[in-house]
């Protein structure tokens, strides 16, 4: 009876030590079995910037913060007295050069025409006069009646008369003809510069009234109505949600399995536990401040930090910029 005794508390004996060593052993195993990896990130979406090349003051809002617009749609006017000042100057400057033009095209008035006419035909007449007088004189000269200087004299006075003839006759010419070819091209140039003038302030004054460069929801608006902004200040932001994209910080030694192309797993905390797909777009090392420094002499190495991003596969509800987004991957940190 002892005997059976001692081998049946052997045998429990034995049984117990089997089961300490099995769960030892397992414990160790789970204990030394790599956990997967979670790494977190964020999520991203493309902005636009809203600002005008004027600068001016907000008069109105056509959109509010959280509004969706689409791309055309008018969102703000900014009031410039400066920019319009400048479109009544222009106009002024192309109408003065319009009539310069067409004194140039259209050449003198009749009136001035008629006057260098009559001109010319008084010369004509005094050159006629002076064309008599002369041969005259040189007849009684030749007669030995008047002096050699008289006889010069009135020839000087015909050689200027005729000299007078040919001028009021020039002068005659050019009224008839209107302005030179130079001139008529010179105040069409003023007028095509009038012309540019004018088009240059009426683009700057279409540039009042901003528009949305894409669609999106408008998330940021930075000056209030009243307020002055300059040429190229952002007046609001838009978030193109259908744009959009998360981005990961990964130590290197976490990268084996993560390569362009590469479909992950992740999960949104903000929206529950389920599970989403994204591929891997860009890879980047981040700048040297990023590098992960190794705290052990030895066993460890300097580690840089990449910036990894991924597209989600397929469109992920109520997803928003800023959102905290988690991977999910079997790797294991060195």
């Amino acid at each position: 009876m002892d005997s059976k005794n001692k081998k049946h508390n052997l045998l429990i004996g034995l049984i117990a030590l089997v089961a300490v060593i099995v769960i030892v052993g397992v414990t160790g195993i789970l204990a030394l079995r790599p956990e997967p990896v979670v790494i977190t990130g964020e999520a991203e979406a493309t902005e636009y910037r809203v600002s005008g090349k004027v600068p001016g003051r907000i008069e109105i809002f056509f959109a509010e913060e959280g509004d969706r617009v689409e791309k055309g749609d008018t969102l703000v006017f900014i009031d410039s007295p400066e920019v319009r000042a400048k479109l009544a100057q222009a106009r002024a400057a192309r109408a003065a050069a319009a009539a310069q033009d067409t004194k140039a095209q259209n050449g003198a008035q009749a009136e001035q025409i008629q006057g260098a006419y009559e001109l010319y035909q008084k010369a004509m007449v005094g050159e006629d006069i002076m064309h008599k007088s002369y041969n005259r004189v040189k007849n009684l000269y030749e007669k030995g009646v008047v002096s050699a200087q008289k006889k010069d004299e009135v020839e000087a006075q015909y050689k200027a008369a005729v000299a007078t003839t040919k001028a009021a006759k020039s002068q005659y010419e050019m009224a008839k003809k209107g302005a030179r070819s130079e001139d008529k091209e010179a105040a069409a140039a003023l007028v095509a510069r009038a012309d540019g003038a004018i088009s240059e302030v009426e683009a700057y004054l279409s540039e009042l009234y901003l528009v949305a460069p894409a669609d999106g929801e408008i998330t940021t608006r930075f000056p209030k109505v009243g307020e002055l902004v300059g040429s190229g200040s952002p007046i609001m932001s838009i978030t193109d949600l259908n744009d959009m994209w998360l981005t990961f910080s990964v130590r290197e030694d976490m990268l084996p399995d993560l390569t362009i192309g590469t479909v992950i797993n992740f999960s949104v905390p903000a929206l529950g536990n389920n599970t989403y797909q994204a591929k891997i777009t860009f890879m980047q090392a981040r700048a040297s401040y990023a590098t992960w420094r190794a705290t052990k002499a030895t066993g460890q190495f300097d580690a840089k930090t990449f910036e990894v991003k991924a597209r989600p596969t397929t469109n992920v509800p109520n997803l928003r910029p800023g959102m905290t987004v988690i991977m999910h991957t079997n790797n294991s940190a060195l």
